[in-house]
């Protein structure tokens, strides 16, 4: 059995949102589960609408995400050898030039219809004479070209999806060549698959007719089709369609909020299984135990909101090491102090804040006679992680303030905000010098 070969072939015309990342993530971990590698081929052949800097942004999503690839193909690079495959077709009778407009096609859509017919081509442009295409020409139309298909059942074992069966004569004849002589994604997609040794081609569930029909081409030019897998598409929470429109669940806006990427990798392996995120998992440790089969046929729906709190789980996760890497320099009483409130790792310059300041002291009027005595029942230095509880014993037998009504005005004097992370842990760093200033109405 050759080596496992699959290929991730995005479209450069914007950048990548989760929806396809799951492909991508889908693929490498397929191919990384069973000893192969993955090709990441740009189908770079809308030259209207796609671009190098969307090309670029894709590698980009792809680098931070920790997915690699064996290497990079461009179709755009292969146009002469998918026309080399253009004229075999032709010289097969497999290709034939149609010349009705849009509208005409529309039309005859609409009639079949009516009659309760499937709306399929039919055929009109295979049986015309020479003479009548000749004239058709001379009006200035230019003809579209269809693949002609065997009206023959059309079978394959679908990873995913289990058996699929298509009947050839339910099916259209499908445009590989545009009027104005450019080719379609279909043709091209079969030609490299079989060109580079693809084995298994993962992709969404939308591509299921063109399978069938390309699982045809590839036997008329003399390949044999790869393993298919169709998964589901992801919907997003309100069971809408992900789309590269979406810009808040694109990959590079993610990455600009503070995302992990763990996190993406996570959700997006375990979406559609029985099994939870593993965000501390590596994608290494993810693919040991990768199943394609592991993914049930109903689409599964994207929460955004489990993205914050798989990344939250990562950060805090992170050792010291880590951070240092990442260019962070905090001290690692620090990091144990608030790593424990971290949503996002770029979060952390506004906790250290709290520590070394300013901090704009909040005491309200009712609270400002508790917070005097506060300030007078400091006890000296050193502070360790007993000294808050010492303290606040202090306050409450001298107050008799209790509960909320103790710790929440010591919070917002010392912190400035009514939230955030352990006190107790967090006295001992700020020191007695900035809790005095702060208890007694001074920024420090």
């Amino acid at each position: 059995m050759s080596r496992v070969l699959v290929r991730f072939a995005p479209s450069p015309t914007g950048r990548l949102h989760l929806g396809n990342a799951r492909v991508a993530v889908l693929n490498w971990l397929y191919a990384r589960a069973n000893g192969g590698a993955m090709i990441l081929r740009m189908d770079d052949t809308d030259t209207a609408r796609g671009s190098e800097e969307f090309a670029q942004g894709i590698r980009d999503d792809l680098v931070w995400l920790g997915l690699d690839w064996e290497r990079e193909e461009s179709q755009r690079a292969r146009t002469a050898r998918h026309i080399e495959a253009v004229e075999d077709l032709k010289t097969k009778g497999r290709l034939y030039p149609c010349y009705e407009t849009a509208e005409e096609l529309e039309y005859k859509r609409r009639r079949q219809r009516a009659r309760g017919q499937p709306p399929v081509y039919d055929r009109t442009g295979l049986t015309q004479t020479a003479e009548e295409r000749a004239a058709l020409e001379a009006e200035g139309r230019k003809p579209h070209w269809r693949f002609l298909l065997d009206h023959e059942d059309i079978t394959w074992e679908d990873m995913a999806r289990g058996a699929c069966h298509y009947r050839g004569s339910h099916l259209s004849d499908p445009v590989l060549i545009r009027e104005d002589g450019t080719l379609l994604y279909t043709l091209p997609s079969v030609v490299d698959d079989i060109d580079f040794g693809i084995t298994h081609v993962i992709r969404g569930e939308d591509h299921v007719v063109n399978t069938a029909v390309q699982i045809q081409i590839c036997r008329v030019l003399g390949g044999e089709p790869p393993a298919y897998a169709h998964m589901p598409l992801v919907l997003a929470a309100d069971g809408s369609g992900l789309s590269k429109r979406e810009g808040s669940l694109s990959l590079s806006d993610l990455r600009s909020q503070g995302i992990e990427p763990a996190a993406v990798t996570a959700l997006l392996a375990a979406l559609g299984t029985a099994e939870a995120p593993h965000p501390e998992r590596s994608l290494d440790d993810l693919a040991q135990t990768f199943r394609i089969d592991g993914y049930g046929r109903s689409a599964p729906r994207l929460d955004p909101a489990e993205l914050d709190r798989l990344s939250a789980h990562v950060v805090r996760g992170l050792t010291l090491e880590q951070v240092a890497a990442r260019g962070i320099s905090v001290s690692e009483a620090l990091w144990e102090a608030l790593r424990p409130n971290l949503v996002k790792l770029s979060d952390l310059s506004d906790w250290v804040a709290l520590v070394d300041g300013p901090v704009t002291p909040v005491v309200e009027a009712d609270d400002a006679e508790m917070i005097a005595k506060a300030a007078a029942l400091l006890p000296p230095e050193p502070w360790d992680g007993d000294t808050w509880k010492a303290w606040t014993n202090a306050v409450k037998a001298e107050t008799g303030r209790k509960g909320k009504g103790l710790f929440m005005p010591l919070r917002k004097a010392l912190t400035g905000l009514d939230h955030g992370p352990e006190l107790g842990v967090l006295l001992p760093l700020i020191g007695r010098d900035r809790t005095l200033a702060r208890l007694t109405g001074q920024p420090g």
